[in-house]
């Protein structure tokens, strides 16, 4: 046990052992060591509730704790519901700018005989039939080439 010492004028100096024209009264407090335990003292001696409040007493929550404890949960939940955010909100995006864009188309029905290549060359003929090829099936959901006469197409008519 450490001892620390106040001066007081009740306690005479003779008892302590000191000098006669100064006085002394001598306080004795437990000091911690880093062990957690005060000094002089054993935890088996102290019994368990005493074990315990040193225990309770060496955890100390840092500025890093609890940031650790408050802040990192907190900026998990944020990401997390901005990731549900994006989620639920990507398909509404991505229909939106297919629809902004418009496209000028006359309505062609296929006779006998013709093909792609032709309505494409006689509907858009300063442009590479190619691409109009390319979008007539895209506007009609053509899976490829081929047409069959009385068949409805809708042909893009601007450049």
């Amino acid at each position: 046990m450490a001892q620390i010492a106040f001066a007081t004028p009740a306690q005479p100096a003779a008892r302590l052992g000191g000098d006669p024209r100064r006085t002394t009264n001598v306080l004795t407090l437990p000091v911690a060591r880093p062990g957690g335990t005060p000094r002089g003292t054993s935890p088996r001696a102290a019994g368990p509730s005493a074990t315990a409040a040193a225990v309770r007493g060496a955890v100390r929550l840092t500025r890093r704790g609890r940031f650790l404890l408050i802040g990192l949960p907190v900026l998990l939940a944020a990401t997390s519901a901005l990731v549900l955010v994006g989620i639920f909100t990507a398909p509404v995006m991505a229909a939106d700018t297919g629809a902004s864009a418009r496209v000028e188309a006359a309505t062609v029905t296929v006779m006998e005989g013709e093909t792609l290549w032709g309505i494409a060359a006689e509907f858009a003929p300063g442009r590479d039939p190619r691409v109009v090829i390319a979008e007539i099936a895209e506007l009609n959901n053509l899976a490829g080439s081929t047409v069959i006469p009385g068949q409805t197409l809708f042909v893009p008519t601007g450049g």
